[in-house]
């Protein structure tokens, strides 16, 4: 079948908020999606997110002295369970993904607190909260660790040795949380294309224990779910991309028919307003005045995020504008050509 047969599919725009952006917390919006694909695609982001990332933990330790973990260590004020449940706190980032070990010898003649920065780890191991506190000590304790690192995805449960209670090393083994990812929030809405209203707007916000970025994860929930699904299919792949992507061309192209280039429900009159004439504050106007940004078309082709890099305007001053374009029928990042534009109002204006 001719893959002009097909309709194409509208392709989302994906955007990172910079300005909430770290190493540990990312916001990400993707729009216009389909009818009923926020909650089809947001989900399957989710689940993937949370329950797919392979991530680095300590799995199981080495405590000289002790071979259980309702035990105490004589000048330690910690008992082994609350030493156990600190251990597994830890956050490893595996640069190699490989198994690894990590060792702390420290006595109270040296320190009175034992935290994650005094552990020394293999080289493709790197520690991330080194001010988590994992004994405090006495002057005459001593704590011996030894800690083993696996990586894995999910929640996995202690391995301990079938019918073994107590391992001859002294070995004891812990639960552990590999996923890099603390938490995903979805966000589900409408959003508006011209004068359809029907397209859905995702909002994810991530967070990760640091290990991991946001878009590293993100990135890795993509493959994922895109392994998972190719095999689902029963024939050639048919080739969307390049068919919307066509679509896209074709409706942007001058030479095409008005109805074509997707200006049939756009107030082409609009566009080519001055912002004077949209009644913002002075502040809004000034910002975007100043960034030479003098006409409704000028706006419409500033996505969100260059918005926010204009000097002086903030949050709100986007908020308004964005109420004031939705009133229009139009938004930030549409991305329009002048030429095609003109031609559009041309024929408009010629029809009446």
């Amino acid at each position: 079948m001719s893959k002009s047969t097909y309709k194409p599919l509208t392709m989302p725009t994906l955007g990172w908020e910079k300005k909430s952006m770290t190493q540990v917390f990312g916001k990400l919006t993707a729009q216009p999606l389909e009818s009923g694909f926020g909650i089809t695609l947001g989900n399957a982001l989710r689940r993937s997110l949370l329950g797919a990332i392979e991530g680095s933990a300590v799995t199981s330790v080495i405590i000289k002295g002790v071979n259980n973990e309702f035990s105490t260590l004589p000048g330690i004020v910690e008992d082994i369970m609350q030493i156990v449940l600190n251990i597994k706190q830890i956050v490893i980032k595996n640069k190699e993904n490989k198994p690894g070990t990590m060792k702390l010898v420290i006595s109270g003649n040296e320190k009175g607190i034992a935290t994650v920065a005094d552990i020394v780890c293999d080289e493709h191991l790197e520690l991330i909260n080194k001010d988590l506190v994992i004994a405090t000590l006495a002057k005459d304790g001593v704590l011996d660790i030894e800690f083993f690192v696996e990586s894995g995805r999910g929640y996995q449960l202690a391995q301990w040795p079938i019918g073994t209670s107590l391992t001859e090393d002294g070995r004891m083994y812990l639960d552990a949380m590999f996923s890099p990812v603390s938490n995903v929030a979805l966000y589900v809405e409408k959003t508006r294309v011209g004068k359809e209203i029907d397209y859905d707007k995702i909002t994810l916000e991530i967070t990760t224990n640091g290990a991991e970025t946001p878009v590293d994860v993100l990135n890795y929930a993509v493959s994922v779910l895109r392994t998972q699904l190719e095999n689902f299919l029963v024939d050639k792949e048919i080739p969307f991309n390049d068919i919307s992507s066509q679509g896209e061309e074709e409706s942007s192209s001058p030479s095409e028919e008005i109805d074509d280039s997707g200006f049939k429900d756009i107030p082409v009159e609009a566009l080519f307003k001055s912002i004077d004439e949209l009644e913002l504050s002075a502040r809004a106007h000034n910002c975007l005045a100043n960034a030479n940004i003098a006409r409704v078309l000028d706006l419409v082709n500033v996505s969100e995020d260059e918005s926010l890099r204009i000097k002086n305007f903030g949050r709100k001053s986007l908020d308004e504008v964005k109420d004031v374009l939705r009133s229009l029928g139009l938004r930030f990042g549409m991305d329009i050509k002048e030429e095609v534009a003109l031609k559009a109002l041309k024929r408009k204006t010629g029809n009446k």
